[in-house]
Order: C-alpha cells, then structure tokens, then sequence
C-alpha cells in the first residue's frame, strides 16, 4: 500500500471521529484541510483527495471553496459516487436551482463509492 493511500485511509477515519468529538470539531476540521493539502501538494490530481478536501469544506460551511474542489475532481474525470453527491450537496446549500443538482443526484445512482472518499454532511432541514 502506498503512503498516499495510507494518508487517505487515515483521513477516512479521522473524518469519521468527528462525530463522536463534537467538542472538537474545527480542530479536527483543521487537521483534515492540512493533511489532504498535504497530499495534493505531493498529487494535485489525486481526486480522492480533492473529494475529501471539497466535503470537509463543505461541512464547514465554505461552499465556494468546496465546489472548485468537487469541480477539478470532476473536470480530472473522477466517476466516484461520492463526488457527485457531495457536489449536489453543496449546489443546495448555494441554493442554486434544481435542475443543476438533480442531474448530479441521478448520475450517482449508477456509480460505485471510492473506499477512500467520503459524503460531506447534509442537513435537509437547514434551508
């Protein structure tokens, strides 16, 4: 197993840990934007990476950051579940309009989860 894969492994989890340390949530927030930086400065292209970065972003309310993340993945030819959810996720939360995100929703349902990427958080009751 390469150290990148290790690295996104370990970012999987360390996401996943925020739920149950809520105390520390912009820390651990923190140290996920600095590790998956990390990993594109050594692969820029690495979309997993780019998913991650674009879903904790999101998470942390910063959807314009997040969607040019979500959108270089998409534009490197990344056919991970994840990345179409996690861009529809963040278009509803710029409130843009349906169409444009329900196409991403209905792309996602013939695609397959990379075991390294994972959902930004999505609260349908935040609108």
């Amino acid at each position: 197993m390469n150290n990148i894969t290790q690295r996104l492994e370990n970012v999987k989890k360390l996401q996943a840990k925020r739920w149950e340390n809520e105390d520390h949530w912009d820390d651990i927030n923190d140290l996920l934007v600095k590790e998956l930086d990390e990993i594109l400065l050594i692969e820029p292209q690495n979309t997993a990476a780019l998913i991650n970065i674009g879903a904790v972003y999101s998470d942390m309310g910063e959807n314009e950051k997040a969607i040019h993340y979500l959108k270089t993945a998409l534009n490197l030819g990344s056919e991970d579940k994840n990345l179409f959810i996690n861009l529809a996720i963040v278009m509803v939360y710029m409130e843009m309009h349906q169409e444009e995100y329900h196409e991403y929703l209905e792309t996602a349902e013939d695609k397959l989860e990379d075991p390294l990427t994972f959902k930004a958080y999505f609260d349908p009751n935040s609108q």
